[in-house]
């Protein structure tokens, strides 16, 4: 008899696991996965072309809040929590719910889930959204391309389109953005790679992605995690970065203490702008739970073109989506910017959201003071480009990594806020690569 199996997931490391551990193993039966985090992926089917020849029907995907009526009602023996960012409360809130429905419940590990490449990885990790892998990326790309190496980068997953055309992406110009129909979320990962001339890899299947990768002969290959998940690809070095804005978050988010554990180099990031305190405590949790890590510290500083535009106006702040709602920060680099150069005030965007909009606020009660990018498809997108246009704001304030007017109009000035990493004293990035590059 074959294990009846639900993976819980949220359209990223379920597929993967699946792919790599499930998806022609004859000891196992997925019977469905299930949805949370990212609106419109339940209701869906994991598609036969990908789910392998145990599957000619594909795999329904349903909502997690059905996970304890589904184990009873479908015999269930496994529940396998694949999805990232989740305090470990809320992970064993779920392991007892499996339980006490009467199934197992398990997390899987490095072992069976991450693939070899034939290339040196480089995988940049962290122990929560929104700590600034995007940039401690940036910065590990240019120092490689500085060194002469041949980068390709690939991106933790961010499939919420048609999986099958998903299944391997390529992004080197801005029509490939458009030839792919990328959400909101998804240009502001690919965006910076397409602005620096290096080509980044994402999609579906991820063993996929690193052989078309290697064919490109690149030096190295550079893994931009999601979330705090840790990577899909078994890494040379493995660089975590550690958020002060929220201590404490390093040892009590899950999958992120995998990452504080496993890394070879931590960044602290942010520095310039958390409070001292914080930063130690950040630093005791590092040399408490790895020792041996080389400790980089790091600013992330903002620039904005045009800043005087923000001194005494009545501005609307725009942050990047995922730091918000599941990464619950409640500020990002527009607030900052907005508060630094002296905007008069900065408007609650909650009396003028639309649509999927206002149930955003609803789902994420903490924020008030600024409006997450959400755009998980052409009508979400457009929810928030009326939310924009609906404010009664002098001057908007975008605090993603991408140019919102590629994919709306808004009809109000703006600025936009953009941030890279800058490494604070001995030793930095440059020095913490420099054993791998040799």
């Amino acid at each position: 008899m074959r294990k009846r199996v639900l993976i819980l997931g949220a359209a990223g490391r379920d597929f993967h696991n699946f792919n790599t551990y499930f998806r022609d193993n004859e000891e196992y039966e997925v019977v469905a996965f299930t949805a949370t985090q990212i609106p419109d992926i339940a209701g869906r089917k994991y598609p036969k072309e990908l789910a392998g020849k145990l599957y000619p029907e594909g795999i329904p995907i349903y909502p997690e809040d059905e996970m304890s009526e589904m184990v009873k009602k479908y015999s269930i023996d496994e529940v396998v929590l694949s999805y990232s960012d989740l305090p470990h409360q809320y992970v064993m809130e779920r392991a007892s719910q499996a339980i006490a429905a009467g199934a197992d419940f398990k997390l899987m590990g490095t072992m069976h889930t991450m693939v070899k490449s034939t290339k040196p990885i480089i995988a940049i990790c962290a122990v929560r959204t929104g700590s600034g892998k995007s940039q401690t990326t940036r910065r590990v790309l240019d120092i490689l391309r500085a060194h002469g190496k041949k980068v390709i980068s690939i991106r933790h997953p961010m499939p919420y389109g048609d999986l099958v055309k998903q299944k391997v992406q390529r992004f080197a110009t801005y029509e490939d953005l458009d030839r792919y129909d990328c959400t909101i979320e998804e240009r502001e990962e690919y965006e910076p790679h397409i602005d620096r001339g290096s080509v980044i890899y994402a999609g579906v299947d991820y063993e996929a992605i690193l052989r078309e990768a290697e064919s490109e002969n690149p030096d190295v290959i550079l893994w931009d995690g999601g979330n705090n998940d840790f990577s899909f690809y078994k890494p040379d070095l493995l660089i975590t970065v550690a958020d002060p804005h929220r201590p404490g978050h390093e040892k009590t988010y899950y999958p992120g203490l995998v990452n504080l554990l496993s890394a070879d180099v931590v960044v602290i990031n942010k520095e310039e702008t958390a409070l001292p305190e914080n930063v130690e405590e950040v630093r005791k949790s590092v040399m408490a739970y790895n020792p041996t890590a080389m400790i980089v510290d790091a600013a992330s500083p903002i620039f904005v073109e045009n800043w005087e535009k923000i001194k005494g106006k009545r501005v609307l702040v725009v942050e990047d989506g995922p730091t918000l709602t599941h990464g619950g920060m409640k500020y990002g680099a527009g607030y900052v910017a907005a508060t630094k150069f002296g905007a008069k005030e900065i408007i609650d965007p909650r009396p003028f959201a639309v649509g999927s909009i206002i149930d955003t606020y609803k789902k994420y009660n903490h924020l008030s003071e600024i409006l997450p990018a959400m755009g998980y498809g052409e009508k979400q997108t457009k929810e928030l480009e009326e939310t924009i246009n609906r404010s009664d704001a002098e001057l908007v304030v975008i605090g993603t990594p991408i140019d919102l007017t590629r994919v709306m109009k808004i009809e109000k000035p703006w600025v936009r806020a953009k941030y890279e990493l800058e490494e604070i004293g001995k030793p930095t990035l440059e020095e913490a690569l420099e054993k791998f590059l040799k």
